[in-house]
């Protein structure tokens, strides 16, 4: 595991090395999901779908809904259920 120390600016921001970038392939624009557990954060990059694959995971989606016998109005329904099932 790679260890640098980072500075963090008056803005917040922090700049990751470049050996760092290359070896994960982060470019200008790339986005990155940042988590923290207690004194811990931890960065992630993470890729945007491009158009292509939203449309085929979609596609895959109402597909399946169709296989279940799910209509348009089954949608709402299945929303509130699961956010019943899931209050916390």
């Amino acid at each position: 595991m790679a260890v640098e120390v980072l500075s963090v600016s008056s803005k917040g921001q922090v700049v990751l090395p470049m050996e760092m970038r290359k070896k994960m392939s982060i470019e200008n624009g790339s986005k990155l999901a940042a988590y923290s557990i207690g004194d811990m954060i931890m960065l992630k990059p993470i890729s945007v779908p491009s158009e292509q694959d939203f449309k085929e995971s979609l596609d895959k989606a109402v597909s399946w809904a169709k296989e279940v016998g799910y209509e348009q109005e089954d949608v709402n329904d299945i929303i509130k259920s699961y956010r019943k099932a899931n209050k916390t």
